[in-house]
């Protein structure tokens, strides 16, 4: 991959929002020549929406985290950075690797971190620690993002936030701040379903950061549709927090995916009107938590719809500035 300034120029452009479609390697039996194809297939289908980059998931079991039963059974992927180096091939756009830490240490980290960059082209990348305090971990995060600054190559380094986190804790804004001082670029949050919950946080951030004069690191928030009521139970079994309410109107609805896809778009509008004062640098992240086609076709009217909502909500934001 050769766009690793091109990324961080979009990312330090807070004129601008950022714009991402996720997406999850292929389960690790399908055969390497099918890989391609599905590449091929999921760039069709988004060739008509201007994006970007791509962000690949690094799937782990988590069945340490809850004791609900896991809705879809795990199967392993083909390895996240091979997959994000075909689609960034293919795209000619920057793709996000994400990477689970917990079954690493320092060292065969740093063998992964040589080998994403050297083999791959992997230069953009999200760490994700233990779902668990249960696991046995043996390489903490800060210990994996402390690798990664020190390794010889310059990754541009991402981190996850919860909001459900800070629902229950309310510090999750401390996290952000610390998580930078380790060597986090920008954030990118779980799927969202109670705005109320992310609107918390991140105003909590913001002003915390105007308190200590740090410039904030860019949000990238992550949206998701959801068609049917398995896909809502694999929402709740992921420790995405959807009130009750929500529920109910997606399960009541004619259509529950048009349903989920307004009431994101509701979402994202309620975020932006709450921190239109605090002047965050934002972003966006479709994703489609099934291969089911009706919920990828979905997300990418979900995208398209969202997408106008953020340039409309920064385009308000330029001409305040102008105004002033």
């Amino acid at each position: 991959m050769n766009n690793e300034s091109e990324l961080r120029t979009r990312y330090n452009d807070t004129t601008r929002g950022v714009y991402f479609i996720g997406t999850t390697p292929p389960k690790n039996d399908t055969p390497l020549d099918l890989v391609e194809g599905i590449a091929e297939k999921l760039l069709e289908r988004v060739s008509d929406i201007d994006f970007d980059g791509l962000i690949v998931y690094d799937i782990q079991d988590e069945d340490s985290r809850t004791q609900k039963a896991r809705p879809f059974p795990f199967k392993n992927t083909h390895d996240a950075r091979m997959y994000s180096s075909l689609l960034n091939k293919k795209s000619q756009r920057p793709v996000i690797t994400y990477k689970s830490v917990v079954q690493s240490d320092a060292n065969a980290f740093n063998q992964w971190a040589d080998e994403a960059w050297d083999k791959y082209g992997v230069k953009d990348v999200v760490l994700v620690g233990s779902p668990s305090k249960n696991n046995k971990i043996s390489l903490p995060l800060k210990d994996a993002y402390q690798t990664l600054v020190n390794n010889e190559h310059n990754f541009f380094i991402g981190g996850v936030t919860i909001a459900e986190r800070h629902a229950a804790k309310g510090n999750e804004h401390e996290r952000l701040i610390e998580k930078t001082k380790q060597g986090c670029n920008f954030f990118i949050s779980q799927a969202i379903y109670n705005p109320q919950a992310t609107i918390d946080q991140l105003t909590r951030y913001a002003i915390e950061c105007q308190k200590l004069g740090l410039k904030p690191q860019r949000i990238v928030l992550t949206f998701s549709p959801c068609g049917s009521k398995k896909t809502l139970e694999f929402i709740d079994w992921l420790g995405v927090s959807v009130p009750e309410a929500t529920s109910l109107r997606i399960l009541n609805a004619e259509k529950p995916l048009y349903e989920s896809i307004r009431i994101c778009l509701n979402s994202l509008q309620q975020i932006l009107d709450a921190v239109i004062p605090y002047d965050l640098p934002l972003g966006l992240n479709i994703e489609s938590l099934t291969n089911r086609k009706e919920e990828i076709d979905g997300s990418i009217l979900l995208y398209k719809l969202l997408r106008s909502t953020m340039d409309n909500y920064l385009a308000k934001q330029e001409l305040t500035a102008l105004v002033k």
